[in-house]
């Protein structure tokens, strides 16, 4: 942890809702104007796309389990040098990952590969990563101690792989024989690196459907935001102003002593009323900071 350079992190998979929490940041960032330098979980997988195609192929043939949740398909070790870097200086090196035709353009290069190592400019005011493993701890990392602010956005267990079913089904042309293998073949690395996050972050944002998704294997449509219930989970409630939000948050009510419930459409306003403040704290935490300095 850093109070001159912040690390923020949102950790979660694939369709947990990430991406709107960045989305919330960034509408932060901009109204509060912080620079930030965001991170997205991707560039710090250890292999291109047909790379790691080919070691899922030798996986397979194996009959080991590989998947881009666990640590043998990523890089922990240079993840953790970041936050450790960045914390200490306000740099660090990175990479970015190509993820289509858009994104690779601007680089000259194909799809799915990474752009070389750089260093992050000078001058930016925190760091924020955007992936699966923001919060990670392992024999030889502990992501989760650098972090200044961590938010955890996942989903229950069956809407997430009703999200993945339809995902590759309809966008990657996969079957649903072919997803369920995967599902089954992440099922230990999600029990072992992605779930152990959820008690090392800040506030998590938990999506349960109100509609029966019992089997996702055949669940033909997926759960909207209307037809869900957020969860939102604090892991320290001290200084939260739990009045403010129920009055909010329309039909939310509290749960337990550090949980709200409201409903799921309500998702991107919750996220600002709860995270706004937080970075407040963090920036006038970084002041002083600064002030000492000088």
């Amino acid at each position: 942890m850093s109070q001159r350079h912040p690390i923020i992190v949102a950790t979660g998979s694939s369709g947990a809702g990430t991406t709107t929490v960045s989305r919330t940041f960034q509408q932060i960032f901009h109204r509060e104007g912080l620079k930030a330098h965001q991170v997205e979980g991707d560039s710090f997988h250890r292999w291109d796309r047909a790379e790691m195609k080919a070691e899922m192929a030798r996986a397979h043939d194996e009959h080991t389990m590989l998947s881009h949740f666990g640590p043998e398909a990523n890089l922990f070790p240079e993840l953790d040098a970041l936050f450790d870097s960045y914390g200490q200086t306000g740099t660090g090196r990175t990479r970015k990952y190509l993820h289509d035709e858009i994104e690779a353009e601007p680089y000259n290069q194909p799809p799915g590969t990474f752009t070389p190592w750089e260093d992050i400019p000078d001058g930016t005011d925190l760091l924020f990563y955007e992936g699966l493993h923001g919060a990670v701890v392992t024999d030889g990392v502990d992501l989760a101690r650098h972090a200044d602010l961590i938010i955890g956005v996942v989903p229950v267990i069956n809407l997430e792989w009703i999200q993945k079913l339809h995902r590759d089904r309809s966008a990657r042309g996969y079957t649903t024989e072919a997803v369920t293998e995967t599902i089954l073949r992440r099922m230990n690395d999600y029990v072992h690196y992605m779930c152990p996050q959820f008690s090392k972050t800040h506030v998590n944002f938990q999506r349960v459907p109100v509609v029966d998704t019992s089997n996702p294997f055949i669940a033909r449509t997926v759960p909207t935001a209307d037809e869900s219930m957020l969860v939102i989970r604090f892991n320290n409630p001290h200084g939260i102003d739990f009045p403010y939000l129920l009055s909010m948050l329309h039909d939310s009510f509290m749960s337990r002593p550090n949980t709200i419930v409201c409903p799921g459409g309500k998702m991107e306003l919750a996220m600002q009323l709860i995270l706004t403040p937080m970075v407040w704290r963090l920036r006038e935490r970084q002041l002083e900071a600064i002030a000492k300095e000088d």
